[in-house]
């Protein structure tokens, strides 16, 4: 694998660096990173002037892949928890943090994390708990939970093992949304796929989780 070829592209009036990787690939793929760089991976004998009318074709789906990681970059800002946005007091009048009327108090930055990391761990088997017992499905085991941050996933289902990831991220979302990636995984041990069957299945559960997929992918 190698990096080369630049360019910049014009967007909406702003200069996005085009990062070019060539590696021993037969398809070209395009993505833009939390960099806001545009990387597309090629082959070897793939022209930087292909490249830059292959972008050109798809400009709108770049700007949309471009908005999508400026909200991922301004959400990270600031402070969610369950679905709501809290102002962040740092003071000393409490031992640990505490919520009142959309503002969260805590004695350092630090503290925020750990209070996110602490309450993942907390809520997310309980929405699992509470996702199993809606559903009433004999064919789907009761899991073990396992919750860590991950980059590119809401969760993850371990069949063999009879065990769902989640992301811990997800208690920055709403009940809801958090409740649509549990069916999601749980729906897992139907169809270990994401065939017609395993969307169906889905939808049985959660008839509105395309609104909850869009809220995810921050649309």
């Amino acid at each position: 694998m190698c990096y080369n070829g630049y360019m910049k592209v014009k967007i909406d009036g702003e200069y996005y660096e085009v990062v070019v990787v060539r590696k021993r690939i037969k398809n070209i793929y395009m993505r833009v990173k939390d960099d806001l760089k545009i990387y597309v991976s090629v082959n070897s004998f793939v022209s930087d002037s292909y490249v830059k009318e292959l972008i050109d074709k798809n400009i709108n789906i770049l700007k949309k892949m471009i908005d999508r990681e400026k909200r991922k970059i301004e959400r990270s800002s600031k402070f969610f928890y369950l679905g709501n946005e809290y102002r962040v007091i740092l003071c000393n009048v409490f031992s640990k943090p505490y919520i009142d009327e959309g503002t969260i108090y805590v004695r350092k930055e630090e503290d925020l994390d750990k209070f996110l990391k602490s309450e993942a761990k907390r809520v997310l088997p309980l929405r699992v708990e509470e996702c199993y017992k809606k559903m009433n499905n004999k064919s789907i085991p009761y899991p073990k939970v396992n919750v860590r941050k991950m980059v590119r996933k809401w969760g993850y289902c371990n069949k063999r093992d009879k065990l769902v990831t989640l992301n811990s991220e997800l208690i920055k979302y709403n009940i809801d949304d958090i409740d649509y990636v549990v069916v999601h995984e749980l729906c897992h041990f139907l169809h270990f796929d994401h065939s017609k069957a395993f969307w169906e299945s889905v939808k049985y559960y959660k008839p509105d989780y395309k609104v909850n997929r869009k809220h995810l992918r921050e649309e």
